[in-house]
């Protein structure tokens, strides 16, 4: 007989075109009905809690009466939680984002017992390849999910075994129809067996096994009171079948047991059964790039800093870190992070990311006024010092803003040695800003507000200290207007549409037309780019910039400005008008020892229903392209073959090769390539020899039906979200790197590490508004943390470990090949010891040793606990 799993749930959304209050509300009823009939009921056995454990606490804030009762029902594993903190979208959230969500997620089941020991991810715009390593990381074997499979992949079975590069491994039990098919399951026979004669041919074809998995859930439904009267009805009409009440582990088990499964590798991102939503990358780009930003600086920024202060001796405040990382991940729910909501919803988000961003900044801020108030010195004069947060030597330009009473000042170390800067600007500073209290007691003297710019060697993860001292010199400026930008790397000219025209050194190719825009309407919604058909693009190459170069002894810079016609909204696009524009400003900063270019684009936007690209040409016409993914990289055609069956097999969406990545897309021959860099935006496609970066998408409605690339009904609900429109100004950060050799020869995740990872300042001076007690901490004005024994891994982040006196510190192979990861710390260590991504210890890499070299696989991570410091 056939086994039918029905497995009670409820998919909880926390916000969608509704907000996260008006879920709540609904989610106190469900909860309490929830607990009282597995409190009162003896043979309903599970109630499966979505896998989130933000649903609690959303409860709990309410009700924090109930604790004792979800303790006692986890307990006796009647109400399943875990393992997850919230429901995380895969493609463009970050690795470290991705473990912390389970980390924090099974910290939170841990309270009450053990969570649910599946990679449960039901509802997930697609799948990236690096699941299967990270469940792993958590000794998670087990995984569920719904969308971005198709034959193609290697198996028409629903049951299989996932593969990373490597060599993790899960097994999956797909859920082809969704995770909401045995929703408001009716008791009249004709109304059930309508639904089940839909469900059952699906389920058999794919199954391996006679045990078959029926959801009894849907988003924010309640439970099933009648579920046994509708089991009664089941019986009768499918007297072949055995029903019953279940959890998703009994069919693991069962699963298990095939010795003849396929095992599949790579990412899923096929739209043919369900839809995957390949352009939902760039919906509200604002909020997209927000969080680009934030999960960089909470990695690359402010854990190792926290790190340093805690190695110093201060304390590593988990608390506010983990508020700051739940403050996001809330957001990285599917639809929150794709930003398929409503307007409302969407100002819930941005706001989360307002306030996570303002407590990642503070933090890094009182972190570095930290150890620079406690450093040890004879003379009371102003400190300026550059923190370095890569493990290994940098010489960097800074360019940064020094306060300061004097009129003339030098940099001087501690052996007298001064640092050479120039001064970009001065502005007098009002000293009720910097302390109100120097004000109230009646001193009105003025502050200096410099922008200056040097360029530093810094040691690895540590800092360099310079004392601020009076003087009457003037400093250096070497700033001179330019026609053409010469640099160690490059010669950058302008076009006079404001496109650049590079040429590399390293390689003597010669980039032209670089940042082109391109310009097309959009007559999509939030989840999808729809382009009106037979459409003439428009593009940047007819405007007329405005360009000024400028350059000193340290980096040149290039402003360009202009406006782009488009139409204002989709029927002008029709009628060939074009009544409305982009403002455009691009600000290209060079340093002159550096091979990146860095922009920053500053767009007005004043239109409706379109889309704006930048196209970054390679002069390659390469079949494939290399971006990264969480620890890792993949590689993805340029054109995707279903484009050619997508009709004929009627698929749900067109496989168009629209794309995620994190933080690099390559495209390389064995002879040179392209590498874009973004702290931002995180779609792209190859179009033709060229990467172009979406900059943003302007659309009108959440859900729209018979898209040209998504033929059918709605997704989501047909409601406008006019702010959805983007108009008005957007700012995205986003660089290019020219390199020989391929993307692993010329160490693109490297780079792309250190484009996001600038080097910190602190100008500390007698005066602030919150005061603080002198700290019993004297800390060294100059210090180094660890650094690498070779450049063949990335690190990831460095962090203090959660429920341990020790530092965790995680790296990465993005390479081809297996690597070797080696550090060295400068401090006491008392032992090393690899870990999972749970913290929890594997093996003893060394004892007493400062330093350690262990060997990395292709898209491998590993974590290491180094005690004693």
């Amino acid at each position: 007989m056939k086994q039918v799993h029905i497995v009670p749930h409820m998919h909880w959304d926390r916000e969608w075109y509704f907000s996260t209050e008006e879920s709540r509300i609904l989610l106190v009823n469900n909860m309490e009905e929830i607990l009282d009939r597995l409190e009162t009921d003896p043979d309903y056995p599970y109630y499966v809690l979505d896998g989130q454990t933000s649903i609690l606490e959303d409860y709990f804030a309410v009700k924090p009466e109930a604790k004792d009762r979800v303790w006692n029902l986890v307990q006796a594993g009647k109400l399943i939680i875990g393992p997850w903190y919230t429901q995380t979208d895969e493609m463009i959230v970050g690795g470290e984002s991705i473990v912390r969500n389970l980390l924090y997620g099974m910290k939170d089941s841990n309270e009450f017992g053990s969570p649910m020991m599946i990679g449960y991810l039901p509802d997930s715009f697609g799948q990236s390849a690096q699941m299967p390593h990270i469940f792993n990381g958590f000794d998670i074997k087990y995984t569920m999910f719904w969308r971005g499979t198709s034959e193609r992949h290697g198996t028409d079975k629903t049951e299989f075994y996932w593969e990373s590069k490597d060599g993790s491994r899960v097994l999956v039990q797909l859920l082809p129809l969704g995770y909401a098919i045995g929703k408001y399951l009716p008791q009249e026979e004709d109304a059930l067996k309508n639904r089940m004669e839909k469900y059952f041919p699906v389920l058999d074809r794919g199954a391996t096994t006679d045990h078959l998995v029926l959801p009894n859930g849907h988003d924010q439904m309640p439970i099933q009171k009648d579920i046994y009267e509708v089991m009664e009805q089941l019986k009768k009409s499918y007297p072949d079948r055995e029903f019953f009440l279940s959890k998703y582990e009994h069919v693991f088990a069962e699963i298990e047991k095939q010795n003849d499964l396929a095992a599949l590798e790579g990412e899923f991102l096929d739209g043919k059964y369900m839809r995957v939503h390949r352009s939902i990358y760039s919906t509200r780009m604002d909020i997209k790039a927000a969080n680009t930003r934030i999960e960089n600086k909470i990695t690359n920024i402010l854990e190792p800093i926290a790190s340093m202060a805690y190695d110093l001796g201060f304390e590593y405040h988990h608390g506010l870190i983990e508020l700051i990382w739940k403050e996001i991940m809330k957001n990285h729910a599917h639809d929150s992070i794709g930003c398929c909501c409503s307007d409302k919803v969407h100002q819930e988000i941005a706001n989360r990311l307002f306030l996570a961003e303002e407590k990642t900044d503070q933090l890094i801020d009182f972190y570095k006024r930290k150890i620079v108030d406690a450093m040890d010195s004879d003379n009371n004069l102003d400190r300026f010092t550059l923190f370095n947060l890569l493990p290994y030597s940098r010489e960097e330009v800074v360019t940064t803003e020094l306060i300061t009473k004097h009129q003339g000042f030098d940099l001087v170390d501690i052996d007298g040695s001064q640092l050479e800067y120039e001064v970009l600007a001065v502005e007098e500073h009002d000293p009720g800003l910097i302390d109100r209290q120097i004000v109230h007691y009646g001193n009105y003297d003025p502050f200096l507000k410099y922008k200056i710019q040097l360029k530093a060697s810094l040691p690895p993860m540590g800092y360099s200290t310079w004392f601020v001292q009076e003087s009457q010199a003037e400093a250096g400026y070497s700033l001179e207007n330019k026609q053409q930008v010469e640099t160690d790397h490059f010669i950058v000219k302008t076009n006079g549409n404001g496109t650049l025209s590079i040429f590399d050194r390293q390689t003597e190719k010669t980039f032209d037309q670089v940042l082109l825009l391109e310009n097309g309407g959009d007559d999509g919604d939030e989840y999808d780019y729809s382009p009106l058909e037979n459409e003439d693009l428009i593009y940047s190459n007819q405007v007329a910039a405005e360009v000024a170069m400028t350059q000193n002894q340290y980096e040149a810079v290039i402003d360009i400005s202009y406006d782009l016609p488009v139409p204002k909204d989709i029927e002008e696009r029709i009628n060939g008008e074009h009544s409305s524009k982009v403002g455009v400003h691009f600000a290209v900063t060079i340093q002159n020892h550096k091979p990146v270019i860095k922009v920053t684009s500053e767009l007005n936007n004043e239109a409706k229903d379109h889309r704006l690209r930048t196209l970054i040409p390679t002069g390659i016409q390469s079949a494939f392209s290399v971006a990264d993914t969480q620890f890792g990289h993949i590689q993805r055609d340029v054109y995707d073959s279903a484009m050619d069956v997508w009709e004929e097999e009627e698929w749900s969406e067109r496989p168009d090769s629209v794309y995620p990545f994190l933080h690099y897309v390559d495209v390389s021959n064995e002879e040179y390539g392209m590498s874009l860099l973004t702290n931002s935006s995180r779609e792209y496609e190859i179009v033709d020899d060229s990467i172009a970066l979406t900059l943003f998408r302007s659309i009108g409605h959440l859900g729209k039906a018979d898209l040209i690339r998504r033929p059918g009904r709605p997704s989501g609900i047909k409601l406008p979200t006019p702010d959805s429109q983007m108009i008005g100004q957007i700012k995205l950060d986003f660089g290019l790197y020219p390199h020989e050799g391929n993307a692993f020869t010329a160490k693109t995740a490297r780079i792309a590490k250190e484009y996001l990872t600038p080097v910190e300042t602190y100008n500390k001076i007698p005066h602030h508004a919150m005061k603080l007690n002198k700290d019993h901490i004297q800390t060294p004005l100059n210090y180094q943390l660890m650094e690498e024994g070779n450049d063949e891994v990335v690190l990831s982040t460095l962090k203090k470990a959660e429920d341990t006196d020790a530092l965790l510190l995680r790296s990465f192979n993005p390479y081809e090949e297996e690597k070797i990861a080696s550090y060295r710390f400068t401090g006491e260590v008392k032992e090393i010891h690899e870990t999972n991504m749970n913290e929890v210890k594997k093996e003893k890499i060394s004892e007493a040793e400062k330093s350690f070299a262990v060997p990395m696989k292709v898209n491998q991570s590993k974590s290491f606990l180094i005690v004693g410091r």
